[in-house]
């Protein structure tokens, strides 16, 4: 990647409505090449898709939780089956394998505190699940950032 695919990234994270032809003239090249470099982009899976970012609370989200979660062993299929279920549930808006105490931490929304607790029994059924410890979003401070460009 060289200096100008990293400026249609930047770009395109803060806003990917831009069209061929604004992205260009934003770095400085004709439409056609521009297109061809978003093109190889996207075909060497730098650019993985295109998402509407929605507003939580106008979808009826009113919370957000930090779930740490361990787990009772770590064979293969256990992990397997874990993973496979929390994928499976809409709650759970990221899931991550974490070094220290815990061995997941998942970002969990909800509409109500109903809605959360009907989420930690669907959890708790799990028979790979030892612990679960919850924390309370109380006010979001930065969200959805771009993410910087190394290579």
């Amino acid at each position: 990647m060289d200096r100008i695919d990293r400026q249609l990234l930047a770009l395109m994270q803060k806003d990917a409505r831009l069209t061929t032809a604004e992205l260009a003239d934003m770095v400085g090249l004709s439409p056609s090449p521009c297109a061809r470099r978003i093109k190889r982009l996207e075909k060497e899976n730098i650019i993985d898709g295109y998402h509407a970012a929605l507003s939580r609370e106008k979808v009826g989200i009113a919370m957000t939780m930090f779930v740490e979660v361990s787990l009772n062993n770590h064979q293969v299929t256990s992990v397997d089956d874990f993973e496979q279920a929390i994928s499976d549930m809409p709650e759970v808006v990221s899931c991550h394998v974490v070094s220290g105490t815990y061995d997941y931490l998942l970002e969990v929304v909800s509409k109500d505190l109903l809605g959360y607790e009907q989420f930690t029994r669907k959890l708790q059924c799990l028979q790979t699940v030892k612990d679960i410890h919850t924390q309370l979003a109380i006010r979001k401070v930065k969200d959805r950032g771009v993410l910087p460009i190394y290579s």
